[in-house]
């Protein structure tokens, strides 16, 4: 059976910056749990981040790739440089993704570790940009498909096609 990695916040664990969850429900989601599938995960907690935390964005809206690359920060909004936890969390993502041979992967949209078609650029505004987060930009990188929480029938559709 093929096993998918989720965000753990989509599944209703507290561990976001805030300390909340984004809870999906979804019947797509519901089945892949109740089949046993879903492999949780939160770069951001396995990266050694704190509940609550800050929040996070990469600077100049540079997105996942540039932070993997080095040419790129991951700061919170009290200036903190956090890009090495990012880094590692999505290195602990990856890692999981491999071990299982996971293939497919549902993440948090907009999340600087997360996001799939868009982050936010840096300035805490509200900006969006689009490109993904560290662990999105890791994974795909490895081949793991990553949608978002609003693209679950497209996953499930990956799954079906033994991905």
């Amino acid at each position: 059976m093929q096993r998918v990695l989720v965000s753990a916040c989509l599944l209703g664990h507290a561990v976001r910056y805030n300390g909340t969850d984004k809870k999906a429900d979804h019947d797509v989601l519901a089945r892949w749990v109740a089949e046993g599938r879903v492999v949780a995960v939160c770069p951001e907690v396995a990266g050694g981040l704190a509940v609550p935390r800050p929040p996070a964005e990469i600077e100049g809206g540079a997105g996942g790739a540039a932070v993997l690359a080095g040419g790129a920060r991951v700061v919170t909004l009290t200036g903190q440089d956090v890009t090495t936890a990012f880094v590692h969390g999505a290195e602990a993502a990856l890692a999981r993704a491999l071990a299982d041979g996971i293939r497919v992967s549902v993440l948090k949209e907009g999340s600087p570790s997360c996001g799939s078609s868009y982050s936010y650029d840096g300035t805490f505004s509200g900006t969006r940009v689009p490109v993904p987060g560290v662990t999105a930009a890791l994974l795909r990188r490895h081949g793991v498909q990553v949608f978002s929480e609003h693209e679950l029938e497209a996953a499930d559709a990956a799954l079906g096609a033994g991905c």
